[in-house]
């Protein structure tokens, strides 16, 4: 018997509760399940229908939305069609807690598109209405296919994977939650780009598996009991958006702890040797979130990290779980399990404890969570080797991500507030994750790492347990920085968010001349009376007009700071708006300028092109720094494409 472990008070208003009894069959790759749905009407209104994902739908057949928009392909290649590979999920009856059954009465919907061949979504109208603040509880018994190595979820010999996989209740928005002008139901059907969003409750999951198996799951082991030739694990997670599990004969678990929260690792004996630098890595992650955000307020924290063969669940995040991923034929220098392991880690904080909309507002978790990777990697494992440190070859987090961003083709391919589905001709990666963090990191450094850290403290005390939208967080900025700032940057930062989220412009600065001219001496005819003027000797020192070009060549405008150096070794530091498309500053005196630089300290990170923000007069060696992006970025997705042919 495993002591239960129940948090004190509850942290959310726990609106989607469920209870789960489900048994795997490995033999045939099914799943059966019984749930009973406690739902919290949140709103004002009354509640007629309920709709619910039935994610595994999505892998039915080659007509779904999600197949439909990977143009026949599958989350790893093309679409197996000769095999039967397919996933599926079906609610078998349900009824309600009054007694009506609700069974003949549901039909799947599709709110997002006009195809009515996908069933990712299914809607349940209710017989009894529920009314303002009242409760209801949905019991239902389904049915599931596991489906062969599917998006983040499936099976591969025998590795289980399970994430997005019960019938799930869509989230019921009230007037003024997000963006519903009056109550509505938000239940997207399943895309191939972008992810979830669901109301916070309580998880009681009752999983039963072969005894030789071993689980990992969201929130705390309870209890695990022998049924003959099974095991039942009893898990609870409290005030979280998901559940998600994992099972294999052939794990190993190995276990920390940081301040109040015990960690565990599931690996395969092959890669128990990866525990020490997984254990290491999510320390300095809790540690850092910790100070520079709020605390992580769960009792565990479990890291999978797959097999080879289930490479398909690898780099996910999902309620007090994560995985990641390691391989030893990867040198130690290119830290992908670092990178990996921190980001998803990040998740726990945004899309998880700030439950913002993942298809509706990607940039609001993946760029928030790809910034501060960025900033604990950096911090932690060094600024310039954070990401390579390998045969000579260095390049930090912060670099790692510039250079991702900039080896994109068209870096202006769409603006930041698009829906994930609506990144048509690519850009969801580029711009939801590289571009955001970039501007967080640009907005960093205008208003300075301390506002910075105000503001997003502010942000997660005020949006936990919450699901703000991207206004939200924009409040938060606009508040904050007038205070610290007043009209240094205006009335707000609304220009700001104007150009890095709804526009798709870019930044690009550049010195673009300096002239050094000598002075003429006052020499001539001169006034009414013809004054003669002569040459002053050779004891007066030249002086020197001396005049730097600057140029904004694309669309952002940010303002800059440029420091000039003068030949005699003295420095001007001149701020400049960056509105003008080129503006010059001029100096008279004895030394002519040696150089300038637009933004020395590398405040504008989305600014493009560093090289052409200085200018020496005097011609210097150039080192030519090659980025190895492309390479690296092939190793990166090795990971990915080496289990199509296990």
């Amino acid at each position: 018997m495993i002591s239960i472990i129940v948090q004190s008070a509850p942290l959310s208003n726990r609106t989607a509760n469920y209870t789960m009894h489900i048994s795997l069959d490995v033999e045939n790759k099914m799943l059966q399940g019984k749930t009973v749905l406690l739902w919290n009407n949140p709103s004002n209104d009354t509640i007629k229908n309920m709709p619910f994902h039935l994610y595994y739908n999505a892998f039915k057949n080659t007509r779904s939305t999600f197949n439909k928009e990977r143009s026949g392909r599958s989350f790893l290649g093309p679409v197996d069609v000769e095999n039967n590979h397919w996933g599926w999920s079906e609610i078998n009856s349900i009824k309600d807690d009054k007694g009506n059954n609700l069974t003949s009465t549901i039909q799947y919907i599709q709110p997002d598109d006009d195809n009515n061949e996908d069933q990712t979504v299914l809607n349940v109208p209710l017989k009894t209405f529920l009314l303002p603040g009242e409760s209801i509880e949905i019991e239902f018994e389904w049915t599931a296919k596991i489906p062969f190595r599917s998006a983040r979820t499936g099976y591969n010999k025998d590795f289980y994977f399970f994430a997005q996989w019960f019938p799930k209740v869509g989230v019921y928005e009230p007037a003024g939650t997000r963006y519903a002008i009056k109550g509505q139901w938000n239940c997207h059907q399943y895309h191939s780009s972008g992810e979830y969003y669901a109301d916070f409750g309580v998880y009681d999951v009752y999983l039963t598996v072969p005894e030789n198996y071993v689980v990992g799951a969201s929130g705390a082991l309870q209890e695990k009991t022998v049924n003959g030739a099974n095991q039942t694990w009893y898990f609870r997670a409290e005030d979280v958006i998901d559940f998600t599990w994992t099972t294999s004969p052939h794990y190993q678990v190995q276990k920390t702890t940081w301040k109040h929260v015990d960690i565990s690792l599931l690996s395969y004996p092959e890669k128990m040797y990866c525990a020490s630098k997984y254990f290491n890595n999510i320390k300095n992650a809790l540690t850092y979130m910790d100070e520079h955000v709020g605390l992580y307020p769960y009792s565990t924290l479990t890291i999978v990290d797959p097999p080879i063969h289930g490479i398909f669940t690898g780099g996910m995040e999902y309620p007090t779980l994560l995985t990641s991923l390691s391989a030893c034929f990867l040198p130690e220098g290119l830290k992908f399990t670092e990178a990996l392991t921190t980001h998803e880690f990040i998740h726990q904080y945004f899309m998880q404890m700030v439950a913002t909309h993942e298809v509706e507002e990607p940039w609001m978790d993946e760029g928030f969570t790809t910034y501060y990777e960025m900033r604990i990697l950096d911090q932690y494992e060094g600024k310039h080797t954070s990401a390579v440190d390998w045969l000579g070859i260095k390049m930090g987090s912060s670099e790692f991500n510039r250079a991702e961003y900039l080896s994109t083709d068209n870096p202006k391919i769409a603006e930041g507030n698009r829906k994930s589905w609506q990144y048509k001709h690519g850009g969801y990666g580029t711009i939801a994750y590289n571009k955001t963090a970039m501007w967080l990191k640009t907005l960093d450094g205008i208003i300075g790492r301390n506002v910075m850290d105000t503001i997003m403290k502010t942000y997660f005390n005020r949006w936990k347990f919450k699901h703000p939208k991207g206004q939200d967080f924009i409040d938060v900025v606009n508040e904050l920085v007038p205070k610290y700032h007043q009209d240094k940057f205006g009335a707000d930062m609304n220009w700001f968010f104007e150009q890095v989220l709804y526009g798709s412009g870019v930044c690009d600065y550049k010195v673009a001349a300096i002239r050094n001219q000598p002075v003429v001496p006052k020499v001539g005819i001169f006034g009414a009376d013809k004054e003669w003027v002569v040459p002053v000797g050779k004891e007066t020192e030249q002086q020197y007009k001396s005049t730097v070009i600057l140029n904004r060549l694309e669309e952002m405008q940010f303002p800059v700071e440029v420091v000039i150096h003068f030949e005699d070794g003295s420095k001007q530091i001149k701020y400049w708006d960056g509105k003008a498309r080129s503006i010059d500053f001029t100096f008279t005196g004895p030394s002519k300028i040696a150089s300038a630089e637009i933004d020395p300290n590398r405040k504008i990170d989305l600014d493009i092109n560093f090289l052409n923000n200085s200018y020496v007069v005097e011609h210097q060696g150039v080192g030519i720094r090659k980025y190895v992006v492309q390479f690296i970025n092939t190793l990166q997705q090795l990971m990915q494409t080496i289990s199509a042919f296990i």
